[in-house]
């Protein structure tokens, strides 16, 4: 037998499916809540629902972060340069604005509110790019393993981020706290209408609606997809795949800058190694989503909703961690994910083995 890729199965099957694998997951959950936790299955169903609907807003909130950061890799993985910094590249762009909100604010007590938040916001796709197009850079001259490039510049900004809030704590808390918070507030982004999480969920919109045109209606978008699919008929059609690299990756960067300020300014108000932790899981929301801008939007609620929900049955059942929340989410991926393999593959069997097999058996 061998695995061959499928490229004919209808989209309603496709959907179809997906859809029973993720009830074979939940009646998969159910058997283990009896066997671990010692509940009603049903009981389990519905205190994960209750959780997705407990905070509505915050919940969005979430989905439009990772949503973002999907968006940021997906460019990348287009042209299969397999980029695993993206939550690197948030943390710079994140302490950068941290520290334009830190400091400016001291040194100019009569910056008005506006153009502090430009300069952060600046400043932070400024350091986001730099960041990602270093290993752009190294892979489009000296053809460097991208993916290890990327995961050790992740590394080198977690220690970045611990040395200036070791630097920046005043106070030994190992934390440099809500920034302004007792100064005016000086940079924290506006809320719109009353609502402080509306400017992530319309930043991710405006990201999504801009992704899903610059990937399927410009010239850029083409040549990523070209280099994708090979190098040597990019270059034969007059592609600089050198550039191209570069020019992609800082496209990722633009957008990881544009989440670190909404880190900054608007979600967290602080900088610490947990900010932004949400790069790995966006790589699986944009290859279950088959890096369609639109229905990203989809898997990112999924994801979000799988991981709110498990964690409140740990809050429901006063379970002592969220070690069953991670078996659940865990769960449910590996069905979903194993699923995928059958929509995307098909097993065919060696018509002629077959035959041989059959006389044998008769």
């Amino acid at each position: 037998m061998h695995v061959i890729k499928n490229d004919t199965m209808p989209v309603k099957k496709a959907l179809l499916i997906r859809l029973l694998s993720i009830l074979a997951a939940l009646v998969f959950v159910g058997i283990l809540s009896m066997l671990l936790i010692k509940q009603n299955p049903f009981l389990i169903y519905e205190a994960m629902f209750d959780g997705i609907m407990l905070d509505t807003w915050t919940l969005l909130q979430s989905v439009s972060l990772l949503l973002i950061f999907g968006l940021a890799v997906i460019p990348a993985f287009q042209m299969k340069f397999w980029n695993l910094g993206a939550n690197g590249q948030v943390l710079v762009g994140c302490l950068a604005a941290i520290a334009c909100m830190k400091f400016i604010p001291v040194s100019h007590p009569e910056i008005s509110n506006g153009l502090l938040i430009t300069i952060m916001v600046c400043a932070s796709i400024a350091a986001s790019c730099i960041w990602s197009v270093i290993p752009a850079i190294f892979k489009a001259f000296f053809n460097t393993n991208e993916t290890l490039f990327t995961l050790m510049m992740n590394y080198i900004a977690l220690a970045l981020v611990e040395y200036f809030v070791f630097k920046w704590d005043k106070g030994g808390f190992g934390s440099i706290g809500i920034v302004n918070l007792l100064n005016g507030q000086k940079g924290w982004f506006p809320a719109i209408a009353d609502n402080q999480y509306l400017i992530s969920i319309i930043t991710a919109l405006v990201l999504t609606v801009f992704m899903y045109i610059y990937i399927r209606y410009t010239k850029h978008g083409f040549e990523v997809q070209l280099v994708g699919e090979s190098y040597n008929t990019a270059k034969y059609v007059g592609i600089n795949i050198k550039v191209t690299i570069i020019r992609t990756l800082l496209l990722g960067g633009v957008i990881c800058g544009i989440l670190g300020a909404l880190y900054a300014g608007s979600v967290s108000h602080t900088i610490n190694t947990a900010v932004g932790g949400l790069g790995f899981t966006a790589i699986l929301v944009a290859w279950l989503a088959g890096f369609n801008p639109f229905v990203m939007m989809f898997t990112s609620f999924f994801v979000v909703a799988l991981d709110t929900g498990s964690k409140y049955v740990s809050t429901r059942f006063q379970l002592n961690s969220n070690d069953f929340a991670s078996i659940v989410v865990g769960i449910i991926f590996f069905f979903v994910i194993g699923c995928e393999f059958f929509i995307r593959y098909q097993i065919r069997f060696n018509k002629k083995d077959r035959t041989s097999a059959e006389r044998s058996a008769g």
